[in-house]
């Protein structure tokens, strides 16, 4: 990964360049390095590889540069094992092909209105990404047709076999046309998925890529749940409470490097940027103050901050969750070395959970949910040092004349000695900080489940579960208006209408009223001797 290819040297188009750059990368992970090639080529591929390590970039680029934007037909399809995988894909996808004018993507998966996909797939979609059983009920409808497809990718292919997909997926890698190209991406091999390749798959190529595990027992790592918003906010209460000598703060983009660079030098920070678009003179000047303490932290990008060999780093900040995992474990193996004690921090927003997760799995770590400090914590630790500097200042230095000054001030001012001291400590400690409020967690905003198998209902006769026109039918209950007329009520227009006034705050007329005094008299007289009549009986 040290001296990885750059993605201008790698024989993408123009218009796809221009996006990689501006989400900010420039170096490509392991296996982009060794896919992109291939597949561009035109031939089949076997990648084995975790998720978070880039993979998605790998199959969608390719795939977007084979794009005909003027066919307004499916011609790369992606299969995916959950809706939330499929998702995040799709988005992904767009953003990289967001100059790629006329490249529509969209992503099918059951619990979602089929009919709102098939509306979506009418207008002319050239890119699908989709959970196997929704693809397989698209095909069944005809409202997905293979003919024009060029290249399906299966992603996370073992995860879809132990999902109970298998009978799914060879189904659509029957229905593709002949001449068609096939990636096949998978953490493991097992049998079933070397019998795919053997049998849907021509002169696949392998390639393989194992991210380095963690292995630094000496690194505190925690994450915390911030939206995007607060992101500064939250990264400067963390230096502010733990006041590290030395950290580092990692972003994944150069222009939000310059801008948190710019934003904590304001704030009276001793901090420096670092990123590509530096000179080698700027370069070395921002390492010299960094490895001198000239600055106390450093903001950099993964492929600025190669061969930045520092020692003393207390802790590593990721404002940014990174793309690779690899590049994670680069990060954080900078603090906790020879023997001291390093943190890890990071920054997550939104789905960025899912990354964590991802992480922790493939790196075999455990990174802990952590509360930021409240603005009372932060006062407390503030004061705490205050306070320590004071008893040391007390212990090292003559300090009569000091208190003969102090004794003289409170007596001008007309204060006490202990109002004056507390003055002197509030203009230390500036103003208390508001608190910052934590992000929700994003399957409680969402209400998109669990991932994994919770994700898997897409299979047939499960796809519109969720649908109260589905229950309601399967049920065989009728829909409210049905009820009403079941039980002879009459609609909401039709109660409204048998009791309209005639004009704005119009009541009934007279007569009218007269009319229905008269009929409700009549009606008691009824009741009165109907109930004579049987008394009589009896």
């Amino acid at each position: 990964m040290e001296n990885g290819m750059q993605y201008r040297d790698s024989g993408i188009c123009p218009d796809i360049l221009r996006a990689v750059e501006e989400m900010g990368f420039e170096i490509m992970t392991p296996i982009q390095e060794q896919a992109i090639p291939i597949l561009l080529e035109g031939k089949d591929i076997i990648g084995q590889a975790q998720t978070g390590t880039g993979k998605t970039a790998a199959f969608a680029i390719p795939m977007i540069q084979s794009i005909d934007p003027q066919l307004k037909k499916p011609q790369g399809i992606i299969l995916c094992p959950t809706r939330e995988l499929a998702m995040q894909a799709a988005e992904e996808i767009r953003r990289l092909a967001r100059y790629m004018h006329g490249v529509k993507v969209l992503p099918v998966y059951g619990g979602q209105e089929i009919g709102r996909q098939i509306r979506a797939l009418s207008q002319g979609v050239q890119i699908i990404v989709g959970t196997p059983g929704r693809v397989m009920d698209h095909l069944r409808r005809h409202t997905i047709k293979t003919t024009y497809v060029k290249m399906i990718v299966l992603d996370e292919a073992d995860e879809m076999l132990d999902m109970g997909f298998r009978e799914d997926i060879e189904t659509i890698l029957a229905d593709m046309p002949e001449e068609h190209q096939m990636a096949l991406f998978s953490a493991t091999m097992p049998q079933a998925i070397l019998d795919i390749t053997g049998t849907y798959q021509k002169n696949a190529v392998y390639v393989r890529v194992t991210p380095k595990e963690i292995t630094v027992a000496s690194i505190k790592q925690a994450y915390y749940r911030v939206a995007k918003k607060d992101k500064v906010d939250a990264l400067c209460r963390l230096i502010d409470y733990y006041r590290p000598l030395r950290s580092l703060i990692f972003c994944n983009t150069k222009k939000m490097v310059d801008e948190i660079t710019g934003t904590l030098k304001g704030k009276g920070y001793e901090a420096e940027g670092l990123h590509g678009d530096l000179t080698q003179y700027q370069r070395d000047t921002v390492m010299n103050l960094f490895r001198n303490g000239g600055c106390a932290i450093l903001i950099a990008t993964d492929v600025a901050a190669r061969g930045i060999d520092v020692s003393g780093v207390d802790a590593v900040f990721n404002f940014d969750v990174p793309e690779d995992i690899e590049y994670y474990v680069h990060r954080i193996g900078r603090t906790g070395r020879a023997g001291r004690k390093g943190r890890s921090f990071t920054l997550i927003s939104g789905r960025e959970i899912y990354k964590i997760r991802d992480i922790e799995k493939i790196c075999h770590t455990t990174i802990r949910e952590r509360s930021l400090p409240t603005a009372a914590d932060l006062t407390r630790v503030k004061s705490e040092r205050l306070f320590a500097q004071a008893k040391e200042n007390m212990e090292q230095k003559e300090l009569s004349d000091i208190k003969r000054l102090v004794e003289l001030a409170a007596q001008e001012q007309n204060c006490s000695v202990l109002d004056l001291a507390a003055a002197f400590m509030q203009m230390h400690l500036g103003d208390v900080p508001k608190d910052i409020e934590e992000e929700k967690p994003y399957f409680e905003r969402k209400k998109l489940g669990r991932r994994g198998k919770g994700f898997g209902g897409d299979r047939d006769g499960r796809s519109e579960k969720g649908s109260r026109a589905g229950r309601n039918e399967r049920f065989g209950r009728s829909a409210k208006s049905e009820r009403s007329e079941r039980f002879g009520r009459t609609g909401k227009g039709e109660k409204a209408e048998k009791y309209a006034r005639t004009g704005k705050g119009e009541r009934f007329d007279k007569a009218a009223r007269n009319s229905r005094a008269e009929r409700d008299a009549k009606s008691a007289r009824d009741k009165i001797g109907r109930g004579f009549l049987s008394k009589k009986k009896v």
